[in-house]
């Protein structure tokens, strides 16, 4: 699996010349109301496995969490299902708030 920090993915998605991949948020729903960045998709971790149909395997995929950690997992899952554009945010969401957008609340 490949890996971005929030620096990395905060320049992807300015890049207007990209497309812009599928920001997968598999926190809880608590944690997305919280806080995200703009456009993500939330996929709870657990209802991953129900709802694969609905994501698309060609698809470029960003996987986000709180620290990482999740987001790995569920990404190391998809892979093992066929995807094979699956990207982790490493650091998850707190790295984005410390080093990407400092207004972010944090948790």
């Amino acid at each position: 699996m490949k890996h971005l920090t929030a620096p990395e993915l905060a320049e992807r998605l300015a890049d207007p010349s990209r497309p812009r991949p599928l920001l997968l948020d598999v926190r809880e729903g608590w944690e997305f109301e919280a806080c995200k960045i703009e456009g993500s998709t939330l996929i709870t971790m657990n209802t991953i496995p129900a709802r694969l149909q609905e994501l698309d395997d060609d698809a470029e995929i960003v996987c986000i969490c709180h620290h990482g950690v999740r987001s790995a997992a569920v990404a190391s899952f998809l892979e093992r299902n066929g995807f094979t554009d699956v990207t982790n945010l490493t650091g998850g969401i707190h790295a984005w708030a410390v080093q990407v957008d400092s207004t972010m609340p944090q948790y």
